[in-house]
Order: C-alpha cells, then structure tokens, then sequence
C-alpha cells in the first residue's frame, strides 16, 4: 500500500528545535502517513538537539530530504544578486575544494538526521540554486562520492527533478543515468509543470523510468504559473493549480508505481502562524481518491 507524506516544510519555518515539540501534536491532525523530514541550514548547530526533542516522537520518518543548497557546494561557482544585477563567479581550485568538502561534511549531517530518525530514503537536489545546472558535468561527477556515503548508511539517495536554469529536468536525468545507471529519482509534479514536461514522464521518450522503476518517490504539488514562469514558482495545494492530476494518476497506474508521495504545499499562515490542517488533509484526501479511482479503473 502506498503511503501519503507530509513534507515539516509545510509545518515550519526556519526555526529552533525546540519549535519541532509541536511535531507530535501535529501529526494527531493530520491523516497523512508519515513524514519527509526537511533539512535546513539552521539545524547544523543544533543537529543532536533537534534528535533529542523529533525521535522520542516516534513518527514514522521513511524520508527525509536534504537542505537544498548542498548541490551548489558541487558545482565550482557562485552567483549572487545586488542593487547592480546579476553576478556569476567561478571559483578557484581552492575555493572549490573547500566548498566541496564544507558540503561533504554537511551532508554527513544530513545522514545522521536521517539515520536518528529511521530514514531509509534521502531527496537531494544535484543542482539547486542560482547557478543551478549550468555547470552540471561537475555535480555529477560529484554525485559518486555522496551516493558512497549515502550507500554505506543503508540510505538510498535520490536525486529531485528540480527546475533548471539551463537544460531541464529530464535531460539532466538522463545525463545522470548514463554516469550512474543504479541511481534513483523523485520526480516533482511541480517541478515538472514548470517546464512543461509533467505528462513527459509517460510519453516514450521517458517512460523507462518507470518502467525500469527508477522514480523511487514522487512528491505531488501544483503549479500555477506558465514556462519558466520563474514569478510563479510557488508550490500549491492539489488542485490550486493547472496540473491535470486526474490524468497523470490514470497514465501512472499502468505502470505500477510503488513508491510514495509527499505533499510539501506550505501550510502556515504568514499572518498568524497558525497551519492550515484542513488544505493538508485535503491534499492527502485528493491523492488517495486519485489512487482509489485508478485502482478501480486499470
């Protein structure tokens, strides 16, 4: 039986450990199965705090997902914006050695999280930020050595079709098969709608991973924006958006997706700072209907 998870994303800011109490509390609300736990940069300091108050808890955790900006320590450059604009910087040998190890050691991090907590599966943006893909040779070439960590951890680390600058998600999937044909993915419905390519997954071009079973996970948010709408990149509850979800759960039953889902569709009210449990348990009654009616119908 798939399983529905909730992403603490949706739950929290950036915030102390200490807020992460609530979490217990929190999943008395809400019919979800579980969690994906999001990492952020906050919790390195505090990282066996954070473990002491989540894992008495005794949430089932199959996932957690690490901080996102660990795929630009890969990438040998920086880019920034100021009052000036755009700026782009490649770094020297140096610099970029540091910066790959000041990764390797946060993400060492990001698999004790995960082992504390149960977690048997790992999200990992290769590419993320600015810069993003566009220096993706590299990324890729460096991916080896976490997928080693990760792999050693009894920790499957998958990769995210996270949106791009330069190429776009499923070419750079592809790229990343060729170096490493055992790694997995989790493929982002909003992600995907951002580059127009949500329903690509099953055309022929594509449908090798799931046919192959390399989508291990899949997180299920809406889109409302247009291609490369990079103003609208916002993730929204099912429904919210212009993603035909009817028709992708439909195509994904004949191929006999297994793995689970995560909704990350932020739940907490700027204003007041309360959550929203009512459009959370929505989105997880939405996908259980969406998987109840393409059971009945295969």
């Amino acid at each position: 039986m798939r399983k529905i998870l909730c992403s603490t994303g949706a739950l929290f800011p950036r915030t102390t450990p200490e807020k992460y109490i609530a979490l217990g509390d929190m999943a008395d609300k809400l019919n979800c199965n579980g969690f994906e736990f999001m990492v952020d940069s906050t919790m390195y300091e505090n990282v066996h705090k954070l473990i002491q108050i989540v894992k008495p808890l005794k949430l089932w955790i199959p996932v957690v997902h690490c901080q996102k900006s660990l795929g630009e320590s890969l990438c040998g450059m920086k880019a920034w914006f100021d009052e000036t604009g755009y700026h782009e910087y490649r770094m020297t040998d140096e610099e970029d050695r540091t910066a790959f190890q000041n990764g390797i050691e946060r993400f060492r991090v990001n698999l004790e999280i995960a082992g504390a907590f149960g977690a048997d599966k790992m999200v990992l943006h290769l590419w993320n930020g600015i810069v993003s893909d566009k220096n993706l040779s590299k990324n890729i070439e460096r991916f080896g050595v976490l997928n080693e960590l990760a792999r050693a951890s009894r920790v499957e680390l998958m990769i995210e079709n996270v949106v791009c600058n330069h190429k776009n998600p499923l070419e750079n999937i592809r790229r990343v098969h060729e170096a490493y044909r055992c790694a997995t993915f989790v493929y982002d419905t909003k992600m995907s709608e951002f580059h127009n390519q949500t329903m690509e997954l099953f055309s022929s071009e594509w449908d090798w991973l799931l046919r192959e079973c390399l989508v291990s996970h899949m997180h299920i948010n809406d889109y409302n924006g247009g291609y490369m709408d990079w103003s609208n990149l916002k993730t929204l509850p099912v429904g919210a958006g212009k993603i035909d979800f009817i028709g992708f759960f439909d195509k994904l039953a004949k191929y006999d997706y297994a793995g689970d889902f995560t909704v990350e569709a932020t739940a907490i009210c700027r204003e007041t700072g309360e959550v929203d449990y009512d459009m959370l348990n929505a989105c997880f009654d939405r996908i259980r209907n969406l998987l109840r009616h393409t059971e009945t119908h295969k």
